[in-house]
């Protein structure tokens, strides 16, 4: 006889902190590759409470700098890049990337769903 899972080890089963791989279209044509893993709630919760997490955007850019890794797991940004983000980089394009991190791509979706 097996051991039945509790509905919490369940859930800390099916979680996959992988980092996939993102893509984002840029606005001058070319690809911007990242890598993220799914969002948790606590990292949320920090993103909230980080200096300028109380609207969309800082929010928004809290998760992009905290989240966005190469491909070897480093940080692409730092903290101390969010104004020049701000104010240097297209809006669009930021958007783009925030969503890239907020959202699993759907190439990601698909390996787990057929593992």
């Amino acid at each position: 006889m097996t051991a039945k899972l509790s509905a919490l080890d369940r859930l800390k089963k099916a979680a996959n902190f992988t980092p996939s791989k993102r893509v984002v279209k840029l606005n001058d044509g070319t690809e911007f590759e990242f890598y993220a893993t799914p969002l948790t709630m606590s990292e949320r919760e920090r993103a909230q409470k980080m200096p300028g997490g109380d609207d969309a955007s800082g929010f928004g850019l809290n998760l992009l700098v905290n989240k966005a890794m190469d491909e070897n797991g480093q940080r692409l940004f730092q903290a101390g890049q969010i104004a020049e983000l701000r104010e240097e980089v297209r809006d669009d394009d930021i958007q783009k990337l925030i969503l890239g991190v907020i959202q699993e791509d759907e190439q990601s979706d698909m390996k787990s769903t057929k593992e």
